[in-house]
């Protein structure tokens, strides 16, 4: 597939109907292989039709909004098709949020109803909200019952003390019970193109995150526009690994929604594990392998990779963040599978843009628009003119898979949506072949003397440095230019580099205004549940450091 086809038809239409149409086409085919267990697409559809009408009981329709927190098991798959059939809104949430962000979000987003796990580790973090938010209902989902029935005996034997303690009152509902009735009702009627599907908050590696307004339409057009760039799919045969989370934009569409869409196997895997990912890639043959470059890396530095067989893969596609150049051709040459990376944002549903899996990829860059993808550079001030091909300025997205705005935040939606056009707040280029270079972020620009200096390539000189595993660079304040790069650098294991080496090092790469003025080592760096390096710790760190609340850093 290359960038020639980008003139493929984009389908569009309402989210639940991609399972309706996949039960239809592939009834006996396996849809769901979770921890031992699986079901048919049949099964599937006819769960889902009842948890919709366990769901319309409870309230659920148009302007309803939902809530998923649940780490990777067949009831995120159920639910989140439930209640898209039932009428309503999903709003997803990281099951590893803490109480002020759980808080946050089910205000800001009206949340009436969550669905959650009777684990300790999330349930109370979920109870907390009711009575103290719009929380009114808990729909609770058994782990036990989740596992095949062996584990699930030794779980219940062994591991009970896991196990959150459940009211029996009417703020709750056992998921059993949720899909105990039949489903006498049709799907709900939705308009694709102006009903809100899912309220997908930004993971954000800087600021507050905005509750982006997804529609039917737009997580339609973007499964199909990634099924277009992947080319030959063969619908009810293709195998999804989903070791990305589904409450991610990412992994909601690239896994779950292109998968449905396929008539695939979703092979879920509620966390990541290099040696399971491994195992499960060769007995369940996956053939559609979506991550981030953390998860290649390590499946790279894993002991056991090269026992594996991986032949059954035939799309890779990384996202999230820059793929290393090294890290794409350590695991090409092991898996025998092309790995391209691609770029999206939430706001964008959230694949923009890929490169091409004929091989004409082009180092270093995010790849082409997708089909049915307009990408344009224009000036980051008014009036945002349009700039010539190489000339960097923000990178702007016009597509059927951008969002209609933010959730309750119209400031943030007239600034960010221009003509139709979404501001991503990223700093790029394209070349003369249309192929998208991101440079930086808007956002994380340095100002260093009355000078632009980007992160993006102090991070690419460092990463370039062969004793470095990972780095991340943010701007400090600086007395006397303003502000001045700092360098969080962690180093391969058994590797030794000093921070005059580095910088002797780096001479080579950066002009002087963009060498780092200050370098610190760690054994880690923060990121995000999806394995993308954030940059809103290590800040939040600088600035309790300068108020006298932090520890001096080693450089």
């Amino acid at each position: 597939m290359g960038p020639a086809d980008t003139d493929a038809e984009i389908s569009t239409g309402p989210v639940h109907g991609l399972l309706a149409d996949a039960a239809a086409r592939f009834p006996d085919r396996p849809a769901i292989h979770c921890m031992g267990r699986g079901m048919s697409y049949a099964e599937l559809a006819d769960t889902v039709a009842r948890a919709a009408a366990g769901l319309r009981r409870l309230g659920v329709g148009p302007g309803v909004k939902v809530g998923l927190c649940l780490p990777n098991l067949p009831y995120a798959v159920i639910c989140y098709y439930a209640i898209l059939r039932a009428g309503g809104t999903v709003v997803n949430y990281n099951p590893l949020y803490v109480e002020r962000e759980l808080e946050h979000q089910i205000g800001e987003s009206e949340t009436e109803i969550m669905v959650t796990l009777d684990v300790k580790q999330i349930y109370p973090k979920v109870a907390a909200q009711l009575g103290r938010t719009c929380l009114k209902r808990i729909i609770v989902c058994s782990m036990e019952d989740a596992l095949p029935t062996f584990q699930g005996l030794m779980f219940s034997l062994f591991q009970r003390s896991k196990l959150a303690s459940i009211p029996d009152d009417e703020a709750h509902v056992r998921y059993a019970e949720l899909i105990s009735g039949e489903d006498t009702d049709p799907p709900a009627s939705v308009d694709p193109a102006n009903d809100i599907a899912v309220l997908q908050y930004t993971g954000g590696t800087t600021g507050v995150p905005k509750g982006a307004m997804l529609t039917h339409a737009n997580l339609t057009a973007n499964a199909s526009q990634i099924r277009a760039w992947c080319g030959q799919l063969s619908d009810g045969d293709e195998r999804v690994l989903g070791v990305l989370p589904l409450f991610h934009v990412f992994g909601m569409t690239s896994v779950m929604n292109l998968g449905i869409a396929t008539g695939a196997e979703l092979i879920l895997m509620p966390r990541f594990n290099a040696k399971a990912v491994l195992k499960s890639i060769e007995r369940q043959k996956v053939t559609l392998f979506m991550g981030v470059p953390t998860i290649f890396h390590a499946l790279n530095d894993a002991p056991e990779f090269a026992d594996y067989d991986l032949s059954s893969l035939k799309y890779c596609i990384s996202g999230g963040a820059p793929l290393p150049a090294d890290v794409k051709s350590r695991f090409e040459d092991a898996a025998g599978c092309a790995l391209v990376e691609g770029y999206g944002l939430t706001e964008c549903s959230p694949v923009a843009s890929c490169n091409p899996f004929d091989g004409s990829h082009r180092e270093n860059s995010a790849g082409h628009a997708i089909p049915g993808t307009s990408i344009e550079i224009r000036e980051v001030e008014a009036p945002h003119a349009l700039l010539p091909q190489g000339e960097k300025g923000e990178v702007c997205i016009a597509g059927p898979q951008v969002m209609t705005g933010y959730w309750r935040n119209r400031e943030a939606t007239d600034k960010s949506l221009i003509d139709g056009r979404f501001h991503t707040g990223d700093i790029g280029y394209l070349d003369a072949d249309g192929y998208l270079f991101l440079v930086d972020r808007l956002k994380d620009v340095i100002l260093c003397g009355g000078y632009n200096v980007y992160p993006r390539v102090i991070e690419d000189a460092i990463q370039a440095h062969d004793a470095v595993h990972q780095v991340t660079v943010i701007g400090v304040p600086d007395e006397y230019r303003g502000e001045a790069p700092k360098a969080f650098v962690v180093l391969n294991r058994g590797a030794t580099l000093s921070a005059d080496e580095l910088l002797a090092h780096l001479k080579g790469y950066l002009s002087p205004i963009e060498m780092p003025d200050h370098i610190e080592f760690r054994d880690e760096l923060p990121v995000t549940t999806i394995g993308k390096l954030s940059k809103k710790e290590l800040a939040a760190e600088e600035e309790a450091r300068r108020n006298g609340d932090g520890k001096e850093a080693t450089e």
